[in-house]
């Protein structure tokens, strides 16, 4: 009797301590709801002259005469399709005197679709303006403490003037451009027009202020993204404010159908890697047929003697044998042609909780790049592995890298989702950014949060527990003798510690991340 009160008071005990054990990592939800909703960016240069001061009714009397070689290059918001017309037909004059064509892009559509082409792209690409421009491009006027008010910056195309807002100044000077003005008003001398430095004098202050009106800056030395800071000065004050020198961020829009619903075919396909185990990718593919029957499989597969797996909306692509996990990613995600990438283990199985369409409304809504599901085990316990990541800036020795489990906050309208860093490996996420990070290919069997401490800073990671994928069974029962795949897939799966897999993990985060020490819990 005694042995068996022991027995029970010795499981009461274990129980106790388990449950605080699991109380203690479990991670705190956050009490606030971060918004990241797309929101419309009203961010263009009308901001400027909503905050500059109304212009001097005097200035409207002062006679000015137009630049005709400057005011042409002013940006228009407007363009034309034409080339070059007329010419000789000759031999050779094409290449001594190359004529510029013209090639109208619309003529890819029937006059029918034309109209909805224009719609669709209109739709996506109001969508992709909502998502890119944030806060950090609203121009901002500093507001005059001193005869000065200019704005903190300007941004501009390579190669095209701007016009610099209405400041009473007389000396301009740039690094990377040159100044010129539109227009000359009457009784001010410009002095170093065209150059990098000019001064502007009048005795007539209105005269002034209205010449300055039509000052314009024109990026001369080439470069992909810079900034020019440019200075001006009158008597007893001094400013600058820079200028932005780039090209502006060229679209990339996907066409998802026209249906009013997501259309889970058009909008996403489904990516995997897989090495010797078909038996659970058929499972796989099954599952998937069932609730998505058209939806695009994408298969890297590295295995020593691939075979056959085919059928409609299928992609089976191989690899060099074991050349490894994250060059599968690469190479499976590198032939995604629709707007999502859905990343999956070989070894899941879709159910009627795997609503991808939820995953989709995360993505289409938000600001969010990439937002995870949760993976049901065999035993029932679901799992998200949401993970926060965090650098500390270190001295000669490098940065430390700290990994905790939990999340930032929860996400305004979507109850079950929140904002984090890391996420399980079943996640949904837009195609370009996933291959703008892209995956370590010297990461082969061992990885996985090192694609997202790669992305930290650029991609912007959710998770919601509500879309769950099965994982298929682990648990090998004694008297089922493990076959020869089995044993050279745990092989290559499960390197030990000292492994030179291990090491080449490490390795790359101390060298190529700049880490010195890692910690988790």
């Amino acid at each position: 009797m005694r042995s068996v009160r022991k027995t029970v008071l010795l499981a009461i005990l274990a129980s106790v301590v388990l449950v605080l054990a699991l109380l203690h990592s479990w991670p705190t939800r956050a009490s606030t709801a971060v918004d990241v909703w797309q929101r419309p960016g009203p961010i263009d240069e009308r901001h400027l002259e909503e905050r500059l001061p109304e212009p001097d009714r005097r200035f409207g009397n002062i006679p000015f005469h137009v630049r005709d070689n400057v005011a042409s290059l002013l940006a228009r918001n407007g363009c034309v399709c034409e080339g070059d017309s007329g010419g000789v037909n000759l031999p050779f004059v094409q290449l001594l005197f190359p004529r510029v064509s013209a090639h109208p892009l619309h003529a890819a559509f029937q006059a029918p679709e034309l109209q909805e082409m224009k719609r669709r792209r209109e739709k996506e690409y109001r969508s992709f303006q909502e998502r890119t421009q944030t806060p950090a491009d609203l121009l901002l006027i500093a507001e005059a403490n001193n005869p000065l008010q200019y704005p903190t910056y300007l941004m501009g195309p390579l190669l095209k003037p701007r016009f610099v807002p209405t400041v009473p100044q007389i000396n301009l000077t740039a690094t990377l451009g040159t100044l010129n003005v539109a227009a000359e008003v009457d009784r001010v001398k410009i002095k170093g027009d065209g150059a990098m430095r000019m001064t502007l004098s009048s005795i007539l202050l209105p005269n002034l202020n209205r010449q300055l009106q039509f000052v314009t800056y024109t990026n001369t030395l080439f470069h992909p993204s810079t900034a020019d800071t440019v200075q001006f000065e009158t008597e007893g004050h001094q400013a600058s404010f820079s200028i932005k020198i780039r090209h502006g961020v060229t679209p990339k829009l996907y066409n998802t159908g026209s249906k009013g619903e997501y259309n889970v075919s058009a909008l996403v396909t489904i990516a995997t890697k897989t090495f010797l185990r078909y038996d659970k990718l058929q499972d796989l593919i099954n599952s998937v047929r069932r609730y998505y029957p058209t939806v695009t499989i994408v298969i890297a597969d590295d295995s020593e003697t691939p075979q056959t797996i085919s059928g409609p909306y299928i992609e089976h692509y191989i690899m060099p044998f074991g050349k490894g996990w994250f060059a599968g990613r690469n190479l499976a995600v590198s032939q995604v042609t629709t707007k999502y990438v859905l990343w999956v283990d070989d070894d899941f199985v879709f159910t009627a909780n795997t609503k991808l369409e939820k995953l989709v409304d995360v993505l289409e809504r938000t600001t969010l790049d990439l937002v995870g599901g949760a993976v049901r085990e065999a035993t029932g316990y679901t799992a998200t592995y949401r993970q926060t990541i965090s650098i500390e800036s270190g001295e000669a020795d490098g940065d430390c890298l700290h990994m905790r489990r939990g999340f930032h906050h929860a996400i305004q309208g979507f109850p079950n989702c929140v904002v984090t860093d890391g996420v399980i490996n079943f996640f949904l996420a837009r195609t370009e950014k996933v291959q703008q990070v892209g995956f370590d290919p010297r990461l082969a069997r061992v990885a996985h949060l090192e694609f997202f401490i790669d992305g930290l800073g650029s991609l912007h990671v959710g998770s919601c527990d509500d879309v769950i994928v099965n994982h298929a069974t682990k648990v090998r029962l004694p008297w089922v003798s493990q076959s020869e795949s089995d044993k050279t897939y745990a092989k290559f799966r499960y390197p030990p510690a000292s492994s030179d897999a291990t090491h080449t993990k490490n390795g790359l985060l101390f060298f190529k991340n700049r880490f010195q020490c890692l910690t988790h819990n």
